[in-house]
C-alpha cells in the first residue's frame, strides 16, 4: 500500500488524524468547552428555528447528528455548528415562497432545503471547489450580512410586542406597523422590553461590572454569553409569577421528549426544483461565513484548516439534520468564539455538545415549554444587532468607491427586495465592477532610474527615457475584455512624434494571456511590423512563456523575448540618441485611483 493510500482515509475522515493523539487532557477541555456551548446553544437553537418559521424543537433536532456528522468530517478544532440567524432568515424566506404556492407544510420544505443544502455543499467538496465562494467579496457579504441583522430585528417586533406582523422585506413589515400598534400587549412588551434591555446591559457593560467585582478575564466572559439562558430562566420566573405565561404572554409549547424522528424527504419535483436556487444561495453564504470564522480560529491557535473538508463536514452535517427533522445549519459566529474561549481542542467538543442538548431534550423538555417567546426574541435581536456594521460602509467607501456602491446596492437590495435578491445583487455587482476594473487595466509607460536597473512609471519618478525605445508596462493579464484597451494605449504611443523605433511590452504583471489576447497581440504585431516599429516582450512569466511557446506570435514576433526590462533597454537603448529625464513629481498629490508608487 502507498504511502497516499495510507493517508487517504484520514483525507476523507479527519478524526482518524486527530483521533490517533486524543488522550484525557484533551477530553477535558472539550467536556468543558461543549457544557458552556450546550448552555448556549439550547436557547438559540429554539430561537433561530422560531425565526425560520419553523417548530421551535426544529433547532434542537438541527443540533444533534449534524455535530456528530461534523466531528467525524470536519477539520476545523473550534468550529460549532448548528441553527445560525442569516441562514434560518433565508430558510424563512424560502419556506415562505412554498407555503404561499401550497407546495408543501414548512417542516416538509425545511427537510428537503437542508437535504439539497447538504448535497451542494458535498458535492463541492468532492470536486474541491471551494473557490467559488471567492466570488462573494467581504464588502458583499458584510453589506448582506448587516441587512440581515436588520431584517432580523425588524421580524422579532411580533414577539417583543406581541402583534401579527408577516413579510419578508423592511418595507412590508413596517407598513404594518401603524395598524398592528393598537393590538400590542402590555405583558407582552414588558417581558420583551425587559429582556432586551437587559441582555444589551449585560453584553456593553456587563464584562467590566464583573471584572471590577474581581472575576478575571475570562470567567467574566463566560458569564456574559451565558447572559441569554439567565434572562430567559429569569424572564420565564416573573412571568410566570404574575401569571401571564400562556395568557397574555405567549410561550414555545410542548417540545416532544426523546431522540429525534427518522425523516426522509419527499419527492416532489416541483417542491425540490423550487427550492434548489435557494438551496445554493444558503449553501455559499452558511459556507463563506462558517469558513470565515473557522479559518481565524485556526490561525489564533496555529492550526491548518482544509476549505474543501469543511465543504465536506457541513455537507454532511445539513444531510444529517434532513434524515433527523432539522433544517439548514452552518457554522455559528458567537457559539464557534465560545467554544474557542471555553477551550475546545478537537472536534470532539461538538459531539458532547450533541450529547448535552440530548440530555436536555430527556431530561427538561417539560421545562422548555414555559419558556417565553418575546424574551427568546429579544436574545435574536440582541444577537443579530452586533451583526450590523455600519462603520464597515464608511471605511469601504474612502477606500474604493466602487466595492463601497457594491455593499450599499447589497444592503438595500436586500431590505427592499428580501436576502434571495440581494445577495444576488451583491454577487452581479462584484462582477460587474471586477469586470470593470480589468478591463480598463492600470498601465504605465516607464523609465529607467537613473544608476539602476529599475524602471518605474515616467510621471512618478525622475526617469531616463529614450525617445526611441517605447516601455509599456501593463498591471493586469491580458484577456478578451481589455485587449481594445491595450490597443489603444499602443496607438497612442506609437503616434506620438517622434515616433518610437521599439516597443517594449514589460510583461512582469501578467499571469495570464488567453486565446482572445493572442490573436490580438498577433494582430498588432503585424500592424507595428507594417510601420517599422519592433514589437519586444521582456520579463514574461514562465507559465506564460509555456504557452506562448509554438504560437504564431513567437513564431513571427517583429522583435525579441527579453529576460528583463533592464535587458531590453540595454540592447535597444545602445542604439538611440541621448536620453531624455523626466522632473520627478510628487507622488502625494495624485488624485489617481491608482496611487500605488511602483
Amino acid at each position: 500500500m502507498t504511502q497516499h493510500e495510507r493517508r487517504a482515509p484520514r483525507r476523507w475522515l479527519p478524526i482518524l488524524d486527530w483521533g490517533r493523539h486524543y488522550s484525557g487532557r484533551l477530553l477535558g477541555d472539550d467536556l468543558l468547552a461543549a457544557l458552556i456551548v450546550t448552555l448556549m446553544l439550547v436557547p438559540q437553537a429554539l430561537a433561530y428555528a422560531m425565526l425560520a418559521g419553523l417548530p421551535p424543537v426544529t433547532g434542537l433536532y438541527a443540533s444533534l447528528l449534524p455535530l456528530l456528522l461534523y466531528t467525524l468530517l470536519g477539520s476545523s478544532s473550534s468550529l460549532s455548528v448548528g441553527p445560525m440567524a442569516v441562514v434560518s432568515l433565508m430558510t424563512a424566506a424560502a419556506l415562505n415562497r412554498i407555503t404561499d404556492q401550497g407546495l408543501a407544510d414548512p417542516v416538509t420544505a425545511a427537510l428537503v432545503l437542508a437535504l439539497l443544502s447538504g448535497g451542494i455543499l458535498l458535492v463541492m467538496g468532492l470536486c474541491r471547489m471551494g473557490f467559488l465562494v471567492n466570488f462573494l467579496s467581504r464588502p458583499v457579504m458584510t453589506g448582506f450580512i448587516s441587512a440581515s441583522g436588520i431584517l432580523i430585528a425588524a421580524s422579532q417586533l411580533k414577539h417583543l410586542l406581541g402583534i401579527e406582523l408577516s413579510g419578508a422585506t423592511l418595507p412590508t413589515l413596517l407598513a404594518q406597523l401603524p395598524e398592528a400598534i393598537h393590538g400590542i400587549s402590555p405583558a407582552t412588551m414588558s417581558i420583551g422590553g425587559g429582556s432586551l434591555l437587559l441582555l444589551w446591559s449585560v453584553r456593553h457593560r456587563g464584562r467590566s461590572i464583573l471584572q471590577h467585582c474581581g472575576l478575571s478575564p475570562r470567567s467574566a466572559g463566560m458569564l456574559v454569553r451565558l447572559a441569554p439562558i439567565m434572562t430567559i430562566a429569569l424572564a420565564a420566573l416573573i412571568a410566570g409569577a404574575a401569571g401571564w405565561l400562556g395568557h397574555q404572554v405567549a410561550v414555545i409549547g410542548e417540545i416532544p421528549a426523546g431522540l429525534p424522528p427518522l425523516t426522509l424527504p419527499q419527492w416532489q419535483p416541483e417542491l425540490w426544483q423550487t427550492l434548489l436556487w435557494p438551496a445554493v444561495l444558503i449553501s455559499i453564504v452558511g459556507y463563506v461565513e462558517s469558513v470565515s470564522v473557522a479559518q481565524a480560529l485556526a490561525v489564533r491557535r496555529g492550526e491548518r484548516l482544509d476549505p474543501d473538508q469543511e465543504l465536506i463536514g457541513l455537507g454532511g452535517a445539513n444531510m444529517a439534520a434532513a434524515v433527523t427533522g432539522g433544517m439548514p445549519i452552518t457554522g455559528g459566529f458567537s457559539r464557534s468564539v465560545v467554544n474557542f474561549d471555553a477551550g475546545a481542542r478537537t472536534p470532539a467538543a461538538g459531539a458532547f455538545t450533541a450529547l448535552g442538548i440530548l440530555l436536555v431534550m430527556l431530561l427538561f423538555a417539560p421545562w422548555l415549554r414555559e419558556l417565553p417567546m418575546a424574551t427568546l426574541a429579544a436574545t435574536i435581536v440582541v444577537a443579530v444587532l452586533s451583526l450590523v456594521d455600519l462603520p464597515a460602509f464608511v471605511r469601504v467607501w474612502r477606500y474604493s468607491r466602487g466595492e463601497g456602491i457594491a455593499m450599499l446596492a447589497t444592503l438595500l437590495t436586500t431590505l427592499l427586495l428580501g436576502v434571495e435578491i440581494g445577495i444576488l445583487v451583491g454577487v452581479g455587482m462584484s462582477l460587474a465592477l471586477h469586470l470593470y476594473g480589468t478591463s480598463r487595466p492600470h498601465s504605465a509607460e516607464v523609465g529607467r532610474i537613473p544608476g539602476t536597473e529599475h524602471f518605474r512609471n515616467i510621471h512618478r519618478h525622475a526617469v531616463e527615457t529614450d525617445a526611441h525605445v517605447a516601455i509599456l508596462r501593463v498591471d493586469e493579464s491580458l484577456y478578451f475584455a481589455n485587449v481594445r484597451y491595450l490597443e489603444d494605449l499602443v496607438t497612442t504611443v506609437i503616434h506620438r512624434e517622434p515616433p518610437p523605433r521599439d516597443l517594449v511590452l514589460a510583461c512582469q504583471a501578467i499571469n495570464v494571456i488567453d486565446a482572445t489576447a493572442l490573436e490580438n497581440l498577433e494582430a498588432l504585431n503585424q500592424r507595428l511590423k507594417e510601420v517599422g516599429i519592433g514589437l519586444h516582450l521582456a520579463e514574461v512569466k514562465g507559465p506564460v512563456m509555456d504557452r506562448l511557446n509554438g504560437t504564431g506570435l513567437l513564431a513571427s514576433l517583429n522583435g525579441q523575448v527579453f529576460l528583463s526590462t533592464f535587458e531590453a533597454w540595454c540592447q535597444l537603448h545602445g542604439h538611440a540618441s541621448t536620453p531624455l529625464t523626466h522632473p520627478d513629481i510628487a507622488t502625494s498629490s495624485l488624485t489617481s485611483d491608482h496611487t500605488a508608487v511602483r
